[in-house]
């Protein structure tokens, strides 16, 4: 390596190469892998949806929360569908606006992935048979159980870089845009909005239960989607040339490094101090980088900071 080539030609030099070899078949087996485990988040939040919160007549947040009342409302107006539930199908619909939106803004593998997901929790909805009485006794165990398991679901499709369409999709576009805040959170504020205007539609403990079960759906899915938990790593080398491992991290990552030279307080050897700021779902590839580089490399994470200023949130 050329000791006059800057570490800039060097990372777009790493990035065009990553470009290549992600490109045809080798991109698209990666991306086809992932459809199993959207299925399973599908599965898992219908389950937690039709067996644990349809059965106590309570509502989800959102457009599945819209979905839910129009049905019921159409329902109470003496439509009859056979016994097929149609919130799924609603559901579907109303996701189209939201999906031609993030065409605009999002990745096609993002969207492919997303219309998957939207069309596995649409058909079990439908197919998954709501029970006549609550599973558990206690309500309120019922809300937080379907909240979570819920949660859960929808945290393993926002991890495989999809998403289970609605205020979710509005959601990763606005951190996307803004780099900061979380889907979660984003969700939470618009649903606190609905169930606002739902006071004025049903009664108070049907209100309070939903937005009780929108809490802990919100931070099952947070607390499962690492691309929206921030972590420092410290990493502390005691490598003389570092341009290889900087030029893998700052390619493959397309993260920053800043770099401080220092010395060891009790041998006085010379090391080299870097800081990165990355999300926790890249942590692993990071760590991997630096012991292919130096398997004796002190690494110290940190999780959940709060990073101010130009970082970029990668979601998908």
């Amino acid at each position: 390596m050329s000791d006059d080539t800057s570490i800039e030609e060097l990372v777009i030099k790493e990035e065009e190469k990553i470009a290549e070899s992600d490109q045809g078949l080798k991109a698209a087996k990666k991306e086809s892998l992932k459809l199993p485990v959207i299925l399973l988040g599908a599965v898992i939040y219908s389950v937690g949806m039709n067996c644990f919160l349809r059965p106590m007549n309570l509502y989800s947040g959102g457009m599945m929360g819209f979905a839910q009342l129009f049905e019921d409302l159409l329902l109470k107006a003496g439509l009859s569908f056979g016994g097929v539930h149609l919130s799924g199908i609603l559901y579907y619909l109303m996701n189209i606006p939201a999906i031609i939106i993030a065409l605009k803004k999002m990745r096609r593998r993002f969207i492919i992935k997303t219309v998957f997901a939207v069309t596995a929790i649409t058909v079990l909805l439908t197919m998954i048979p709501i029970p006549t009485a609550p599973i558990l006794e206690d309500t309120l165990a019922n809300v937080m159980i379907a909240g979570l398991i819920c949660g859960a679901g929808i945290g393993i499709i926002l991890w495989v870089g999809a998403c289970d369409g609605g205020m979710n999709i509005i959601g990763m576009l606005i951190v996307s845009l803004k780099g900061k805040g979380s889907v979660g959170l984003t969700s939470l504020a618009v649903n606190i909005v609905l169930y606002t205007i739902m006071l004025f539609l049903f009664d108070i403990p049907t209100v309070i239960y939903s937005l009780i079960y929108s809490v802990f759906n919100s931070i099952a899915a947070d607390r499962i989607h690492t691309q929206n938990i921030n972590s420092q790593f410290m990493i502390i080398t005691k490598l003389s040339d570092t341009k290889e491992m900087e030029v893998e991290v700052m390619g493959r990552l397309n993260r920053g490094m800043t770099e401080v030279d220092a010395s060891g307080n009790f041998s006085g050897d010379a090391v080299k101090i870097f800081l990165v700021f990355i999300s926790k779902y890249e942590a692993n590839r990071l760590r991997a980088i630096i012991r292919s580089y130096d398997p004796n490399a002190f690494i110290v994470e940190t999780e959940g900071v709060r990073i101010d200023g130009n970082f970029l949130k990668k979601l998908t």
